[in-house]
Formats: C-alpha cells, structure tokens, sequence
C-alpha cells in the first residue's frame, strides 16, 4: 500500500535542517523511516521502518528521549494510521505515544506553532493528536489512551479578561484537561513566555463546547491580552 500525498509531504521536509542533538537525531532516518512505514507491505517491513524511527528517526527509544522531528512527523504518522496498513497504523500509534511521554534534550524542547514561538515540544505534539479526535476514536484502547494522555498538555486561549480581586478570571477556548486545583502556568504572548504562579478552572466547558474561564491568580486583566495562550509550565520544564 502506498499513500502517495504522505510520501509528498514527507519528502517536502528537510528533515536534516530539522534541529536535533548531533550524534543522537538521524535525520536520514526520520525521512526513510516514514517512507518506508508509509508504503510497508508486511509486517517485516513495518518493524524495521518503526525500529529506525525509534532509534534516532523521530524517538530515541533507549534513553526516552524526543527530538522536534517528531512534531512535524505526526501529522505523517496520523495519516498513516488512517490509511496505511493496518500493522503500520498501530506502529505509527506507538510511536506517537513514545513521543508524547519522552522528554526532549536542553536546546530542542521547544518548537514554533500556530499557538506561538516557543510552545513545548509535547504542547505541539499534543496539539496535533487532538485534532484528529474522530481518527483515533476509533482505533480501539491505543487511539483512546493516546488522546487521554494528550488531554494532559492542555492549552487556553484567551479572549477577554475580567479582574476579581487581586486576580483574574479569564474567558476563552480550553483544549485539553487542566486537573483539579490550582497549577503554574506559561503566558504566551507576541512579547514571549513568561510565568504564572497559578491557574486554576474556575468554569469547566460545558457539553460540547470548548468555551472556559481560568481563574488566573496574582495577575491583573492587562497582563492578559486577547489572543494570549496558557499552557502548563510543568511541559516547559520538561527536559532530558
């Protein structure tokens, strides 16, 4: 089986000008990794395709460690657990769940996205897992524990402010789950990243709606500009 437009946005990639740490990333692997488990005929071919991309490609899978690769590649390996054969799928899977839960190295932990500059290699990665929600749905306890465990790196948008008290109740779109309690935060604006001592939810989305408001403590509503995003410092602080 061969998914032509995968195979034409792999090869759109340079995957060697792709950040990486020297002597670990392969970027040679990353590109003929996908390649190869993108047309993989059997099950052979689909173990060594997923061995390469764990072993330097997208994962170092022996010292748990991410590479940015990964971020750009998984929208690739979603497709291929969309069409691609169906032992690929569930490599692909497991290589997105490897990702997710390993850490990246000190220099390469951070990537440009839609949601800013600077977002955490898992935010992004996270990002990318939820938006085919539907897709993975359907893969049975892999596809349903991948997004359970993308909920986790969650992420705020923030439309309008109010202040109350000394701090601020902020209305926007949540993707995501932010636990129970109050948590430090990452405020991501046109300026940069700085720190928030502590988040918490003070309205849940309701239903189907994405719609929320974070009480957001010690910080006043100008610090919080329309269009301004919220992730969890726990994700930037996450490094091999």
């Amino acid at each position: 089986m061969v998914l032509t437009g995968v195979l034409d946005a792999i090869d759109a990639v340079d995957w060697a000008a792709v950040p990486g740490r020297a002597g670990w990333y392969r970027p040679g692997d990353a590109a003929s990794g996908l390649r190869d488990l993108a047309s993989a005929a059997g099950l052979v071919a689909v173990a060594e395709a997923a061995s390469r991309l764990a072993g330097g490609g997208l994962v170092h899978g022996h010292s748990g460690a991410v590479f940015p690769a990964a971020v750009i590649a998984a929208p690739i390996l979603l497709d291929i657990v969309e069409g691609g054969l169906p032992s690929a799928g569930r490599a692909a899977l497991g290589l997105l769940d490897e990702a997710l839960s390993s850490y990246p190295f000190a220099g390469d932990t951070r990537v440009g996205t839609p949601y800013g500059a600077a977002v955490p290699l898992c935010c992004a990665l996270a990002d990318h897992i939820r938006a085919r929600r539907e897709l993975l749905a359907g893969h049975g306890r892999a596809g349903t524990s991948l997004l359970a465990e993308a909920a986790g790196h969650w992420r705020f948008v923030i439309d309008d402010c109010v202040g109350t008290g000394s701090d601020t109740s902020a209305f926007g779109v949540l993707a995501g789950t932010v636990p129970d309690g109050s948590h430090p935060a990452e405020l991501h604006t046109a300026d940069g990243v700085t720190g928030l001592d502590a988040v918490r939810v003070e309205y849940p989305p309701v239903d189907a709606s994405f719609e929320a408001c974070l009480r957001v403590v010690g910080a006043p509503p100008g610090a919080l500009p329309a269009g301004a995003v919220v992730f969890p410092a726990v994700c930037g602080e996450r490094e091999h």
